[in-house]
C-alpha cells in the first residue's frame, strides 16, 4: 500500500513542483523586465548635407534619432516635448502596443498632435518581440528626419537562436531632400502633383562619398577578420524600396520586422520602407575596405525616383594604411538594376518562421483589399495651378476605392472610445465595390475613387484574412503596406491577378513569415492572416508616405473582448487634445 501511495504522490509532487518551479521562474523574468525613461525633444537643429545647412527637424538635436536598446518584457517611457513649429507625434513602429493602443502614435488615428510647446509621454511594454524595429514622427513628412531605431535583445538570461554576434550595428537608411520635407509635400498638396523626388540616400544619416561635399563624413562600420557581427538594417526612407549590398561579402538573414526567422543567405537585401531585417556578416575577406552600398528598387514604370546610391564604408581593422597621399577606392558592391523585380521577388518569397507556428485556420472576415493610385478630376472652380498631375488631374490613392480622409477635430480612437459621432462610418467595404482586371488595362471610370474616413469593425478574437492586391491604375508598383498594433503571416504573394481556386494551394501554412510591413508585388498581390486579438482603432496604409498623404489606408476598429485584459486600457490623462 505505502508503494501504491508514493506511486500516486509522486507525479503529484512532480506537478507541484514544476508548477513552483515555473511561477518563480515566470516572476523572475518578470523582476528583471525593467523601466526605461526617455525624453525626447523635437526641435529645430542645423543640419549640413550636400553643401547646403537645413534647419532639419530632429530628437535632441540628434539625426537620426538616438537608438534605443530594451529587453523582450521592458516597459518604455518616453516623454515628448514638442519645441517646433510643426505639430507632431511619434510611432513605435511595429511594437504591438498590447490594450495601449493609446500610444501608437499616428496622427489623428490614435491621438491628437502634440502642439508646438506641448507634450505627451508615451508608456508601453514590448511584449513577445525581439530582434529589430524603430520609432518614427507620424505627422506629415516630419519622418524624413524624425526617427531612430529600437533595438530589442532576448529577455535576460535567455540568448538569440544563432551565435551572439561579436557587436551589432544598427543600418539606417534614409533618405535626404536639399529643401525642407514640409515645404515639399505643401507644394504637392498644393497643386495635385507628384511631390519632388529626394536628392541623396543615407546610411545613418549619411549620404556617402558619391555625393558632393558628402566624403569627409561617410559612414564606417567596423569589423575585424574572422568575426561576425550582426547588422540590423532598417528602411527608413519616406517613399522608396531600396537594395542594399556589401562588396563581396553575403548576409544570413536571421530576423525581420522582430521576428526570428529561419537562416538564409543572400547578396542583396530589399527593404520596403518601415521593414527591418537583422543579418549576420563575417570578416571572412582580405582585410581592406569595402562599401555597404543602397539604392532604389523602383518598379512604377515612369514614375520619376531618385537614381542616386549612398554609400557606407565595412572597414577592416587590420587593413592596411594606404602609402602617403595614395588614396585607395574600397571596392564597390554589385547592386541589382532598379527595375530588377526578379531579385526582389526571390528576397522577400525567402523568408519563413523560424519553427512551425500557429497559422489561424479557420476564417470569420475574409477580406479582399486592392492598393493602388488614382487621378481625381479637376474640381469645379479650381485653378490649373492646383491640378498639375497628368491631364489637368490631382494625385490620389485607395483602397477598395475609399481615399481615406483623416478627421481634423478627434482622433478615431478618442471618438471610439467616448462614441463621439460623425467622425467616422463602419462601412468600408470588405471588397472592391466592383470586380475587374486589376493587373490589366483598367477603365478610366475607374481612376476616380471616392474619399471618406471609412472604418471597418473587427470583433474581439475574430481570424482574419485579407488580400491585399495591387492595381494597375494610372501605374503598378510594389507597395509596403503597414498594419498598426499587430504582426501578421504572410502565406504567399503573386503576380497578375489573385485566383481564390489555384492560388489557394501556393498558402504556407506551417512556416509562414511573421511581419508588421508587407512587400505587395508590383501588379500582384500578398495574403495575409491575423487574430484581432488587439482592441482599438488600427491604421493599416502604405509606407510610401506620399501614398499616405494621397489617401492609400484604412482603419480597423477592433471591439474590446469580455474580461479586463481583452479591453483597451483608459487613455492618458496628458493625452493631447485637439
Amino acid at each position: 500500500m505505502e508503494a501504491f501511495n508514493m506511486s500516486i504522490a509522486s507525479p503529484l509532487h512532480s506537478l507541484l513542483f514544476y508548477g513552483i518551479l515555473l511561477l518563480f521562474a515566470n516572476a523572475a523574468s518578470l523582476a528583471n523586465a525593467k523601466v526605461h525613461y526617455h525624453d525626447f525633444v523635437i526641435q529645430a537643429t542645423p543640419v549640413k548635407r550636400l553643401c547646403n545647412t537645413h534647419s532639419a527637424i530632429t530628437v535632441n538635436g540628434q539625426f537620426p534619432g538616438p537608438t534605443l536598446e530594451v529587453n523582450n518584457g521592458d516597459t518604455l517611457v518616453v516623454k515628448v516635448v514638442n519645441k517646433a513649429q510643426y505639430n507632431v507625434t511619434i510611432h513605435w513602429h511595429g511594437v504591438r502596443q498590447m490594450r495601449t493602443a493609446w500610444a501608437d502614435g499616428p496622427e489623428f488615428i490614435t491621438q491628437c498632435p502634440i502642439r508646438p510647446g506641448g507634450s505627451y509621454t508615451y508608456r508601453f511594454t514590448i511584449q513577445g518581440q525581439e530582434g529589430t524595429l524603430w520609432w518614427h514622427a507620424h505627422s506629415s513628412w516630419l519622418r524624413a528626419t524624425v526617427y531612430g531605431a529600437l533595438v530589442i535583445h532576448p529577455k535576460e538570461g535567455t540568448s538569440y537562436p544563432f551565435p551572439k554576434p561579436v557587436r551589432e550595428t544598427p543600418i539606417l537608411l534614409g533618405e535626404w531632400w536639399d529643401a525642407n520635407p514640409i515645404d515639399v509635400i505643401r507644394q504637392a498638396t498644393r497643386t495635385g502633383a507628384a511631390p519632388n523626388v529626394s536628392d541623396a540616400y543615407t546610411i545613418n544619416g549619411q549620404p556617402g562619398d558619391l555625393y558632393k561635399c558628402s566624403s569627409q563624413d561617410t559612414t564606417i562600420v567596423h569589423v575585424d577578420l574572422g568575426e561576425t557581427n550582426l547588422l540590423r538594417v532598417i528602411n527608413a526612407a519616406l517613399n522608396q524600396q531600396l537594395f542594399f549590398s556589401v562588396a563581396n561579402h553575403k548576409f544570413t538573414v536571421v530576423g525581420a520586422d522582430a521576428s526570428y526567422v529561419k537562416p538564409f543567405t543572400t547578396s542583396v537585401l530589399m527593404l520596403g520602407p518601415g521593414q527591418t531585417t537583422d543579418v549576420l556578416i563575417t570578416g571572412n575577406q582580405p582585410p581592406a575596405r569595402y562599401y555597404m552600398a543602397a539604392r532604389a528598387y523602383a518598379s512604377a514604370q515612369g514614375a520619376p525616383f531618385d537614381n542616386t546610391t549612398t554609400t557606407a564604408i565595412l572597414q577592416y581593422k587590420a587593413a592596411p594604411c594606404p602609402a602617403k597621399g595614395v588614396k585607395i577606392n574600397p571596392t564597390f558592391p554589385s547592386l541589382p538594376a532598379f527595375n530588377d523585380t526578379a531579385t526582389a521577388t526571390a528576397f522577400t518569397s525567402s523568408f519563413r518562421s523560424a519553427k512551425r507556428v500557429e497559422v489561424p485556420t479557420e476564417i470569420d472576415e475574409n477580406l479582399f483589399f486592392t492598393v493602388g493610385l488614382g487621378l481625381n478630376n479637376c474640381p469645379a472652380g479650381a485653378s490649373s495651378s492646383s491640378c498639375q498631375g497628368p491631364n489637368g488631374t490631382r494625385f490620389t490613392a485607395s483602397m477598395n476605392n475609399v481615399s481615406f480622409v483623416l478627421p481634423s477635430n478627434f482622433s478615431l480612437l478618442q471618438a471610439h472610445h467616448q462614441g463621439i459621432p460623425g467622425v467616422f462610418s463602419t462601412d468600408f467595404p470588405a471588397v472592391p465595390p466592383v470586380k475587374f482586371d486589376y493587373t490589366g488595362n483598367v477603365s478610366r471610370s475607374l481612376w476616380q475613387p471616392i474619399s471618406g474616413t471609412k472604418l471597418y469593425k473587427l470583433k474581439y478574437g475574430a481570424k482574419v484574412q485579407i488580400v491585399l492586391h495591387g492595381t494597375n491604375i494610372v501605374t503598378a508598383e510594389n507597395h509596403p503596406i503597414h498594419l498598426h498594433g499587430y504582426d501578421f503571416y504572410i502565406l504567399a504573394e503573386g503576380f497578375g491577378n489573385f485566383n481564390p481556386q489555384t492560388d489557394t494551394a501556393k498558402f504556407n501554412l506551417v512556416d509562414p513569415p511573421l511581419r508588421n510591413t508587407a512587400s505587395v508585388p508590383v501588379n500582384g498581390w500578398s495574403v495575409i492572416r491575423f487574430v484581432a486579438d488587439n482592441p482599438g482603432v488600427w491604421i493599416m496604409h502604405c509606407h510610401l508616405d506620399v501614398h499616405i498623404t494621397w489617401g492609400l489606408a484604412m482603419s480597423f476598429i477592433v471591439e474590446n473582448g469580455v474580461t479586463e485584459l481583452e479591453a483597451l486600457e483608459e487613455p492618458p490623462v496628458d493625452l493631447p487634445i485637439c
